[in-house]
Parts: structure tokens; C-alpha cells; sequence
């Protein structure tokens, strides 16, 4: 494991933010932490990344606990936040040598260093200019090549496309996947429930400062529910379909007129069986729509709420 929490609690005052939290993260994986704002996501970052102790247990990254020996587990992590922490005033260019010089690397290779990430991530024509001219999607990118100067084998990213638009948040996403295909391990915490499913190799939601699921995105949504199959038929046959598909599956309600709606255990065979059952019957499909079970179906679940209810306040 390169991070590992176990029983991990923060209370600041009445406000629990964390009650005994524990997971792990293997090396060169991500991990998806999941869960309504307030949920406890930031405060765990914020404790591995030694900005804020806990209150009881333990948490270390590469083995070193981060309480005890907070120095050096610095040393070997990036942090990118939920904000990007890079200065206005200076250039891309001068913003990454500062992050350099305060690795403490040499000048020269802060220098170098810089160029380098300018040119993976798509600034280097902006590296000149001051930040107060680029857009969120280039801070962001900014910010997430200044938390790599120092090459960290272990990565933090808190809520790291809050705010972008679709194209940048893609952009971003494609460069989370190429660090971790080079060796980096990746804590991510997201509200984008695409997000998670896109990126993370295992999912923990926590809620209330609990870890309420674990596991892979597939196996978080074979936990809540099966394949919905819908079909829509001509208006007089809708109760001959619903005779024919009932030795394939259960009813359920439709969403859309005309249509009848069965909830399946396997969806890729009985989507064959309740073809073959139509066509016995000579009935003719006008349409036909497979739904699997998604995260936001999870997140339902799991916390009561969808995550388009998630208010914008951070926790």
C-alpha cells in the first residue's frame, strides 16, 4: 500500500468530520474518495498531506507516518487542491521555478524542470505570460504541474476539475492517466461520479465521516442493481409484450409511453432472451434501450441523495 488510514478521527468541535475512517491505496492505482461535501473528504486529504493532525489514529504514505515524520512524507507527495494555489501575479514559467526553488532544487534543474512541464501540459506558448490572462482550465494545469515539479511517487487531487469545462476537465483527465500508466499513485476525491468511474481503480464513500462502500465501480453498482431493459411497441401490442417479456424478467415502470420495462439479473443474455421472446410472439420493436446501474444509482443508494444535490459549499 503507498497510503494507508486506519481509524482515523477528526472532530473540530460538535463537527465530526471524521469518526474512523480506514482504506488504503495501492501503488500506482487510483483511488476514488466519494461522498456529499462534508463528508469528510478534504479533512482525510488534508491529514495525509500533514496540514492538520488527527485527532486519534493512524495514517502514513509509503510506510512513513505522517504525524511522526510529516518532513518527509512532504518529500514525497504532490497536493493539488480544491483551489488553484499559484501566483497571480507571477508568469507560468516563474510560478514552477519558485515550486522549484522551494523543493529545494538547484537552479538549473528548476529551470529545466520547468520547461519541461510547460511543454507536457500545453503552456508552454503561455509560459510567459501572467497568470491573470489565463483561463480556469489553465490554472488548473498549472496548478497540477507545480504539485509535480519535485517528481512525487504519490499524488493527492482534491476535487481537481471543480469548475472546468468539459474539454479542460477531459484534458485533465487524460494527463491523471498517463501519470499514473508512468508509476504514480493517485488519491483523487471528486463530486464528478464520471469522474470516479473513469478513473479510479477502486471507489471508498464515505459519508459523515464514515466509509459507508468500497470496492470497484463495477462491483459498487452490481451492490444496488440490475440491467433495466426497456421496449417500446405499437400501442395495441404493449400487453402482449408485457405477456411475452414476463418469462424474461420482472416489470417495472417504464419511462416512456408505450413501453414496458423489465429489471434483469444479467443484462447482455437476457437482452437476447427478450428479443427471441418478442419476435416468438411476432411482436414488432419500435425501440429498444439497455440502462445499467451507474455510480449516480450508487450515490443514490448509498446516501439518499443524487450527487446533482450536492451543494457547493466544501466541507
Amino acid at each position: 500500500m503507498a497510503v494507508e488510514v486506519e481509524d482515523l478521527v477528526k472532530h473540530f468541535g460538535d463537527v465530526h468530520a471524521l469518526d474512523g475512517v480506514s482504506f488504503g491505496v495501492e501503488a500506482g492505482t487510483v483511488l476514488g474518495l466519494l461522498g456529499p461535501n462534508g463528508a469528510g473528504k478534504t479533512t482525510a486529504v488534508r491529514i495525509l498531506t500533514s496540514i492538520i493532525t488527527p485527532d486519534t489514529g493512524t495514517a502514513s504514505v509509503l510506510g512513513i507516518d505522517v504525524a511522526e515524520y510529516p518532513e518527509s512524507v512532504r518529500l514525497r507527495i504532490g497536493l493539488a487542491g480544491q483551489y488553484a494555489a499559484v501566483d497571480e501575479v507571477l508568469t507560468g514559467r516563474e510560478n514552477l521555478r519558485l515550486v522549484g526553488r522551494l523543493c529545494h532544487l538547484p537552479r538549473a534543474d528548476a529551470e529545466s524542470r520547468a520547461e519541461e512541464l510547460l511543454g507536457r501540459f500545453g503552456l508552454s506558448d503561455a509560459g510567459d505570460r501572467s497568470l491573470k490572462t489565463y483561463s480556469g482550465g489553465m490554472r488548473r494545469r498549472l496548478d497540477l504541474a507545480a504539485a509535480l515539479v519535485h517528481r512525487p511517487p504519490v499524488l493527492f487531487l482534491d476535487e481537481p476539475t471543480t469548475g472546468l469545462d468539459p474539454g479542460s476537465r477531459l484534458d485533465l483527465w487524460a494527463i491523471i492517466g498517463e501519470l499514473v500508466d508512468e508509476g504514480t499513485t493517485v488519491l483523487l476525491t471528486t463530486q464528478y461520479l464520471e469522474e470516479a468511474d473513469r478513473l479510479a481503480d477502486q471507489i471508498v464513500v464515505i459519508d459523515h465521516g464514515l466509509v459507508i462502500a468500497e470496492g470497484t465501480a463495477t462491483e459498487l453498482k452490481g451492490r444496488i442493481g440490475s440491467t433495466h431493459i426497456e421496449v417500446v411497441v405499437a400501442a395495441g401490442a404493449a400487453d402482449q409484450a408485457r405477456a411475452a417479456l414476463s418469462t424474461v424478467g420482472p416489470e417495472t415502470a417504464p419511462d416512456a409511453p408505450n413501453a414496458i420495462a423489465i429489471q434483469v439479473a444479467d443484462g447482455s443474455k437476457a437482452v437476447l432472451d427478450a428479443v427471441r421472446a418478442l419476435d416468438a410472439a411476432a411482436i414488432e420493436v419500435e425501440g429498444l434501450a439497455v440502462r445499467e446501474p451507474t455510480l449516480d444509482d450508487v450515490f443514490l443508494e448509498l446516501t439518499g441523495h443524487a450527487a446533482d444535490d450536492i451543494q457547493t459549499a466544501g466541507d
